[in-house]
């Protein structure tokens, strides 16, 4: 065990190089800002990199418990740039589109990973790569005007992108699914909570204020459990029911080992406040 925590390290100050970090005072919320408001955030092959790294490392963090995921300046990400990725995509050989293609992929699966919960904060733009990004994210806040799009077949490609048509038909269905990913149009704010994909709608001004609300309550609450919650979800997926019903015998079993949950009964037995330490 001390061998394991050894490998812990706090993020709070991660040094993010193409993108924006920031970590309230205790490191237990952390924001990741796509920051190139000028072009609406779009991705680059770098922030890519940089954001899989990130997901990755995660799970060796001391401190952070929750993430915020957001864009810049009223737009949340209108995907891959389009000078700067696809245009250079159109020039190269199959090996290197391959491992594009599978470097991007690996966004999804470490942010899926990552035992920390994901917000996204989206408001306007919420396109191709940058709509992924969203449907990556656990929960998902938005604007009224937030327009998310697959627009993968408005240039020529397949909706199965990053797993598209994998993750998206688990979120709001087949039917909903197979028009956004053929057709390549926009979800309307009001349509993608009504279909599931919003959890909740917020105004603009106070979007940063409500995620950040939300993730803090994960953060303070048995983020431990909120971890194997999620490891849960991604597991049960390819289960059937009795492995899924054994699987999360085994895993509230986890969680009933730790002092959280020990702390959380004599907590209401002295009709307290618990306070969770994710041991």
């Amino acid at each position: 065990m001390s061998e394991m925590k050894a490998k812990l390290r706090p993020f709070k100050d991660y040094p993010a190089k193409h993108f924006r970090w920031q970590a309230d005072a205790s490191g237990r919320v952390a924001t990741i800002t796509l920051n190139r408001p000028d072009k609406k955030n779009p991705l680059t092959f770098e922030s890519y990199e940089e954001l899989r790294d990130l997901f990755t490392n995660l799970k060796y963090a001391s401190d952070v418990r929750a993430i915020v995921l957001t864009g810049a300046e009223g737009n949340f990400c209108s995907g891959g740039d389009v000078f700067e990725i696809i245009e250079p995509l159109t020039r190269m050989a199959m090996p290197d589109l391959l491992a594009f293609t599978r470097m991007t992929g690996e966004v999804v699966r470490a942010m899926r990973k990552c035992p920390q919960i994901i917000v996204a904060a989206i408001d306007g733009i919420c396109a191709g790569a940058g709509a992924m990004l969203a449907l990556a994210s656990d929960l998902r806040l938005a604007t009224p005007q937030a327009k998310t799009a697959f627009l993968f077949t408005r240039v020529g490609l397949a909706g199965a992108d990053m797993g598209a048509c994998g993750l998206l038909p688990r979120v709001i269905g087949q039917g909903h699914a197979a028009d956004l990913l053929y057709t390549g149009r926009a979800m309307s704010a009001d349509e993608g909570f009504a279909w599931g994909f919003h959890n909740r709608l917020v105004p603009p001004a106070e979007l940063a204020a409500a995620a950040q609300e939300l993730a803090r309550s994960l953060a303070d609450g048995p983020w431990f459990a909120h971890g194997v919650t999620k490891t849960m979800f991604n597991q049960e997926w390819a289960m059937g029911v009795d492995e899924m019903i054994e699987s999360e015998a085994q895993a509230q079993a986890i969680c009933m080992v730790t002092g959280d949950f020990r702390r959380a009964f004599e907590a209401f037995a002295a009709k307290q406040k618990p306070a969770f330490e994710g041991n």
